[in-house]
């Protein structure tokens, strides 16, 4: 029986006391994944005083929360008492396709302080973020840079996903060139490039992005298929594109200033091109599937950290029109999030 089978069976209060004491096990994995504890597992199972000793803590402390986790399957806790790694626990070891930023992104201090404001946002409909930090999203990691080193390479893990499902799912073969809005360090388009050899394509972000990009992209093989531009999607996007694509920016903003980025892209898309936005589209009806949680949770996320929303297929629609295009399709893909295609109206 799964742990999901086990909590449906529990009585309401006891159902409800596990959903409330969920930030015990949020809290767990920050530490866990900010010891290494699945990189020093990697090599085979050990014991805690073998781990306490290599990360410098308290033995029998950290057994006490490597037992929490061991109960939710992050690791799993052998006969003799020693600890292994589960499928889930590899997730934090650093390397290739290695999750462990996005845990610490999102049980680390910016995003878990902001979250224990959620009332705040719900009161004002302000993001939570900027009242207990002072200063939106963006702004923050610009003063924390340890901070928006995670935050890049946890957006870099997600990206590479996507760029897998995308590309799967949807035929960019037929554009020359590609503008990646908001493309952060290149992961989705140098994905996108490589399934696709005759494509060209450009990587648009913040100046401070472009060290990271152009290793990234020149690691990838596509230096010279593809090139990084600095700037600010708010002012204007480059010219030229075939197709201009946003992945995961257009819910990180309201509707007034998601209507402005993709105005930019209005003003310079060729006749026949695209807008691409690859996000999660929000369900017409929240139930408990696990497709409805993620959406749910991630639209609650976006009120607390930076003011924007998951949207409807409706509401896409909607703002498709408002900034000029009109919405053609919508093609799911195997990573919870479309690709939702428009073309110039």
């Amino acid at each position: 029986m799964t742990s999901r089978e086990e909590t449906a069976q529990l009585p309401p209060p006891a159902a409800l006391y596990q959903m409330a004491t969920g930030h015990y096990v949020s809290n767990a994995i920050y530490v866990a994944a900010t010891l290494e504890i699945a990189d020093l597992l990697a090599t085979g199972p050990r014991g805690d005083d073998e781990l306490a000793q290599a990360t410098g803590t308290h033995a029998p402390s950290l057994k006490r929360v490597l037992r929490l986790l061991a109960s939710v399957g992050v690791f799993a806790e052998r006969d003799d008492g020693r600890f292994e790694l589960t499928p889930i626990g590899a997730c934090l070891q650093r390397g290739p396709g290695s999750f462990r930023a996005v845990a610490l992104l999102f049980t680390g201090p910016g995003v878990r302080s902001a979250w224990c404001d959620l009332l705040h946002s719900v009161r004002t409909g302000e993001p939570a973020m900027a009242h207990v930090h002072g200063t939106d999203t963006f702004a923050y990691f610009e003063h924390h840079p340890e901070e928006a080193a995670i935050f890049d390479e946890a957006m870099g893990a997600f990206t590479a996903m996507v760029a897998v499902a995308a590309a799967a799912a949807y035929d960019f073969s037929q554009f020359g060139t590609i503008v990646d809005v908001g493309g952060g360090e290149g992961a989705l388009l140098a994905g996108i490039l490589t399934a696709n050899p005759g494509v060209r394509g450009v990587v648009f972000d913040l100046p401070r992005l472009a060290p990271g990009a152009r290793k990234q992209i020149a690691a990838a093989g596509m230096s010279e298929r593809c090139e990084f531009v600095g700037g600010d999607f708010f002012e204007a996007v480059p010219a030229g594109g075939d197709a201009y694509l946003l992945k995961h920016v257009i819910h990180d903003w309201d509707d007034r200033r998601a209507q402005g980025i993709l105005r930019n892209c209005r003003r310079v898309v060729r006749p026949q091109g695209k807008l691409l936005i690859i996000e999660g589209v929000y369900p017409p009806r929240i139930d408990e599937t696990v497709a409805s949680r993620g959406a749910a949770a991630n639209d609650v996320n976006m009120l607390v950290c930076t003011g924007g929303r998951q949207r409807s297929e409706t509401e896409f629609r909607d703002l498709f029109e408002a900034a000029g295009f009109r919405l053609t399709r919508i093609v799911p893909t195997l990573a919870m999030s479309s690709v939702i295609e428009g073309v110039p109206a």
